[in-house]
């Protein structure tokens, strides 16, 4: 056993980081995704890593300590409405909760604005007489003849699976417990989701948002991840495989198959990660903002504190969530997005992808209009002979007509200045990715550090750092696969939560430990199941809070495990206070908090690759020197002779001057004119600004 590999499926290529234990090198691989299979993509990059090492696919699986694998294969699924049709069984009165949600209408205002279609549609959605109050009592008892009669209903439209969320099940399940006990007598196939089981938080729209779309995914997971496995398991892969979660940790196939809302964007969730890592590696840093430039979009997320920011508020196919995952932002500019000029003339890139197939125009295969990547071929950053590992040739002339037709001719400028405009729109729309996750989690991103990955971003970041302030970048040597290379580093994760009401100025110390200690116990169970070592795990506990008449919480990490006395109570309020200034610039120590929400969070240590350090080579790079060719940067007048570096020739301690490119197997890095790249004793391309 040698090999630890961890694969990423995007909307353009599908990405493979291997880790040889034998001699601590890696390598990274790249195969376009197959859309209509995600897994072919997989066993695409799996093939290309046995040929390099040598090996047939079988002897290479049966050679692997380890498979982890992330994708946007639930993401898509939702965004394009095919998922698996869904009942719903609520709480007589509460019908409607998926139509009026929150706030109802995105423009409350505008009364001609309809309210948007629900999840689940009207006719799917039953209710069934009961009630639970808020303090868990039984005010109406559950009427099990409604709940049967929903139930035929529902086998008779032929749904897939039934989501149950009724009101304040949250303190007392019971009724959701027996609904499920009916449906398997009545139904015993179908598959049953419990919103006080799957999301027990306050915010009724929310849970049961996150219920039926978590319903509406169980079919796509359970078919997409079995079609993996026996691919993987024909092919000689006989250990278990590693799912990545979106909440930026790995599960086992059980736990996501049961829960495959937290597969949603679990690809993207592994950046943060592989930026936590880099800087930890190279610096030591708390604080990291991470982008990921890939073929489809844009992701920028944050590490604060030595911590991955995670939010309840992410909105995914038009729908909330309402479960935390790695707190992201996404515009659609990425390596495949399309280029457009409205009728005002103004330039628009993205959302619209090229994806995989037809792809960019360069690749021959059938795209016609002009996409980011053609941009950056006609300005001369990209290599014209070769573009991703394995050597796929680009045609110039293809980039030049797409963008002369559909940029240049009508805002008439010729092609390099169309080239530019693209390139620096798609550089203002990431830009305002940044700024608003900055603004959002109340960072000052100068005070950040920036790790850069997927395999445009290279040819763009400099300038925009540069534009944002941001005093230093770093560029991962794996940042060609940046998801991929995080995943690699992920640990075993799994979060346990309940609702206990409890006011800093009459704290029920007795209830909150006893809630602590049964989510501990909960918590120790699962990582006893999974055969993680004492050494090797951690318990971390959080409560969320609020001030007195606030909408929303702030969730506080605990400094222990139990709030036994008034001192470590004084000191949670406190760190609520920090946060609450550090996030909305204000705090008010005079007045007591409330806390809603307990949770704990198990991490199980995984084995993580140990990344050799490169050779101190000094400053010079000359003997990476491959030559050079015309590049255009506008501040030196336009295309001018640019010196052009193999970047695995180089080493640690070269320095590389603009104006430079730096060629990778599966990236490019632009060194823009006035700036440098070193390299660091791990590879990555580091640049700091005054």
């Amino acid at each position: 056993m040698r090999f630890r590999v961890c694969s990423d499926v995007g909307g353009t290529f599908s990405d493979l980081f291997v880790f040889d234990e034998n001699n601590g090198e890696w390598n990274i691989f790249k195969a376009f995704t197959v859309p209509r299979r995600p897994s072919d993509g997989i066993m695409a990059g799996l093939r290309q890593a046995a040929d390099h090492y040598g090996l047939t696919l079988d002897g290479f699986l049966r050679d692997c300590v380890s498979l982890v694998h992330g994708s946007t294969v639930a993401l898509n699924a939702l965004i394009e409405g095919k998922v698996a049709k869904v009942g719903l069984i609520c709480t007589r009165g509460f019908r409607d909760i998926l139509t009026t949600r929150e706030q109802g209408r995105s423009e409350p205002f505008l009364w001609k604005t309809d309210y948007p279609d629900p999840f689940v549609p009207r006719y799917l959605t039953l209710p069934v007489t009961e009630r639970i109050n808020s303090e868990g009592g039984v005010e109406v008892p559950l009427d099990e003849d409604d709940v049967r009669a929903a139930v035929r209903q529902l086998k008779g439209h032929g749904v897939q699976a039934i989501a149950v969320a009724l009101l304040w099940s949250i303190t007392n399940g019971q009724h959701e417990r027996r609904i499920e006990a009916i449906i398997r007598e009545e139904w015993p196939e179908v598959p049953v989701v419990l919103s006080s089981q799957l999301n027990p938080i306050l915010r009724e729209y929310r849970r049961t948002s996150s219920t039926v779309v978590n319903a509406s995914l169980l079919e796509v997971i359970r078919t997409y991840v079995s079609d993996l496995q026996a691919q993987l398991s024909d092919n000689g892969y006989a250990r278990p495989l590693s799912l990545v979660t979106s909440a930026g940790g790995i599960a086992s196939v059980q736990d996501m198959m049961e829960r495959p809302i937290y597969s949603i964007n679990s690809g993207p969730s592994m950046a943060p990660i592989a930026g936590q890592t880099t800087v930890a590696m190279e610096q030591g840093i708390d604080n990291v903002l991470v982008v990921d430039m890939g073929g489809t979009s844009f992701d920028v997320s944050v590490v604060q504190d030595g911590k991955i920011n995670l939010s309840r508020e992410i909105v995914m196919g038009g729908c909330f969530l309402g479960v935390d995952l790695v707190d992201s932002r996404s515009v659609g500019s990425g390596g495949g997005s399309i280029a457009r000029v409205d009728a005002g003339g103004l330039v628009h890139v993205g959302p619209e992808s090229a994806g995989a197939n037809p792809g960019p125009a360069f690749y021959g295969r059938g795209g016609t209009r002009p996409t980011v990547s053609d941009a950056d071929l006609v300005l001369g950053y990209l290599n014209t002979e070769a573009f991703a590992k394995g050597g796929t040739p680009l045609d110039p002339a293809l980039s030049s007509a797409a963008i002369e037709e559909h940029v240049a001719k009508p805002l008439g400028i010729d092609v390099a200045q169309a080239a530019f405009t693209m390139w620096s729109t798609v550089n203002n729309d990431m830009q305002a990715a940044m700024q608003d996750l900055a603004i959002s989690r109340g960072i000052d991103l100068r005070d950040f550090v920036v790790v850069s990955g997927g395999g445009a971003a290279g040819m763009h970041i400099q300038a925009m750092a540069m534009e944002l302030g941001i005093r230093e970048l770093i560029i991962p040597k794996a940042a060609g696969v940046l998801s991929a290379y995080g995943g690699a580093f992920a640990d075993l994760v799994k979060e346990y939560s309940a609702i206990a009401f409890a006011e800093s100025n009459r704290f029920d110390f007795a209830g909150v430990n006893a809630l602590l200690a049964s989510l501990e116990e909960r918590a120790v169970a699962f990582l006893d199941g999974h055969g993680i070592d004492a050494a090797d795990r951690r318990l971390e506990f959080y409560a969320e809070a609020r001030y007195p008449e606030q909408i929303w919480e702030l969730p506080v990490p605990l400094r222990t495990g139990r709030i036994a006395d008034q001192a470590q109570l004084d000191a949670m309020v406190g760190d609520f206070h920090d946060i609450h200034e550090r996030m909305y610039a204000v705090k008010d120590p005079s007045q007591p908090i409330e806390c809603l929400h307990w949770k704990v969070r198990a991490i199980g240590t995984t084995p993580k690759p140990a990344i050799r350090k490169l050779p101190f080579g000094g400053e010079g790079a000359g003997h990476a020197l491959k030559g050079t060719r015309k590049a255009f940067f506008k501040e030196l007048g336009g295309f001018v002779d640019t010196a052009v570096y193999d970047g695995t020739r180089l080493t640690c301690g070269n320095r590389i001057e603009g104006p430079a490119v730096i060629e990778e197997p599966t990236t490019t890095v632009v060194v823009m004119p006035g700036t440098a790249m070193t390299v660091s004793e791990y590879g990555s391309y580091v640049s700091r600004f005054a």
